[in-house]
């Protein structure tokens, strides 16, 4: 063999029977093969097999089943990014002439991606509040509604619904319920009637700040049918970024606690603070959403919202440029602390009325908490009250 054809066609490596990785290999390669066609055509190659990396790939592949068997599902599709997994999840369920549920609560790219984008393909939308049971109830009656989009808790004002019953309601008028479980994280809420469980990968799962991605999670019979609308779409997770996610997953569940226990202390700080007039958290006894969230999560979460007290925009933006080791910056779920505006960054597609009944106002901040040390953060926030508030 000449060395022209020797670089394009290297020794191949054939590991023994038995002498596997312990850790799973990238398979880097946009192209599979069988020996022979007609391997190529039996149940089995069908079934199993790899043919084209944005069909499926094998560390791609380990990340779904991973993700689904967390979510007490069995099966999943991985894709680019959270957003692509929210509208694979969309576009799978609905067509012109349908009618879709979200809320105000919601995140703003979910709101936009219905309000603005959807709406232009003929689907309509109505937008109402959470706790609205009577206003939910009325949209689910309706014929042409298909679908409720929904977050558990809600991002930023950590809202928590009432999964039990928004998923009894949707069941009796036949309405597909997905359910963005971001806040909530992989492990939690899987007992709950929801037919596609959706996730930022980018957060929690992968958990360094380095890597994006997403997933749908359903079960088998589900994501068979979304199957063909994410190969032809190409929202397929590059498996770079899947051995990421997959590296991540293995420290999920340390972390993800962490956060937690950081965002609880960080709440009981917070709420001590004659600077700050409200703190939204579910983890405190006193939020409003502490009984139902006590029901249907075992961990809380690391992102908390407050508003501070007698704070215009600038004296907030001030506040929070302060903060040293908190990086004013949107996302969550990675080891470091971040800090946001929330009306700034989540809330600037709604109108003044919508931010209201979202609870947004220019004093409120959120704080996708991390795992450093949370004495240190909590250091942190008191010399940048100390030095704003006086």
């Amino acid at each position: 063999m000449k060395k022209e054809t020797r670089v394009t066609h290297p020794p191949e490596i054939k590991l023994l029977g038995g002498n596997v990785p312990v850790v799973t290999p990238v398979y880097r390669t946009v192209k599979f093969t069988f020996p022979t066609i007609e391997s190529s055509l039996s149940a089995e190659a069908k079934e199993s097999g790899f043919d084209y990396t944005r069909d499926s790939n094998p560390t791609t592949r380990e990340v779904e089943l991973t993700a689904a068997a967390l979510q007490d599902r069995d099966d999943a599709l991985a894709t680019a990014t959270g957003m692509a997994a929210t509208w694979l999840a969309l576009l799978g369920n609905l067509e012109a002439g349908d009618h879709a549920v979200l809320f105000v609560e919601s995140y703003r790219p979910n709101r936009v991606a219905i309000r603005r984008f959807l709406s232009k393909l003929g689907i309509e939308f109505t937008m109402i509040g959470l706790h609205d049971h009577a206003a939910i109830e009325r949209e689910f009656a309706r014929d042409s509604t298909k679908l409720v989009l929904f977050e558990a808790p809600t991002n930023p004002m950590v809202q928590v619904p009432d999964l039990e019953r928004i998923t009894a309601l949707a069941r009796r008028h036949d309405v597909v319920t997905v359910l963005d479980n971001t806040f909530a994280g992989l492990h939690q809420h899987g007992r709950y009637d929801i037919d596609y469980f959706v996730h930022s990968m980018t957060k929690y799962a992968s958990g360094h700040g380095d890597v994006m991605g997403g997933v749908v999670i359903a079960d088998q019979k589900r994501i068979k049918a979304l199957r063909p609308l994410a190969v032809n779409m190409g929202s397929t997770l590059d498996p770079g970024a899947a051995f990421l996610i997959g590296r991540g997953l293995k420290t999920y569940f340390l972390r993800y606690r962490q956060h937690s226990a950081n965002a609880q202390a960080i709440a009981e700080f917070l709420v001590k603070r004659p600077e700050v007039a409200k703190v939204f958290y579910p983890g405190l006894p006193s939020d409003p959403g502490h009984a139902l969230a006590r029901k249907q999560m075992t961990d809380f979460g690391g992102v908390l919202s407050f508003d501070l007290r007698d704070s215009p925009r600038e004296k907030t933006w001030a506040f929070i440029d302060a903060l040293e080791l908190f990086t004013t910056t949107a996302s969550l779920g990675s080891t470091e602390s971040l800090v946001a505006p929330a009306k700034l960054y989540l809330g600037s597609d709604l109108s003044a009325e919508e931010q209201k009944r979202a609870l947004l106002e220019d004093s409120t901040v959120r704080l996708a908490v991390g795992i450093e040390h949370v004495d240190d953060l909590i250091a942190d926030l008191t010399q940048a009250l100390d030095k704003i508030f006086g």
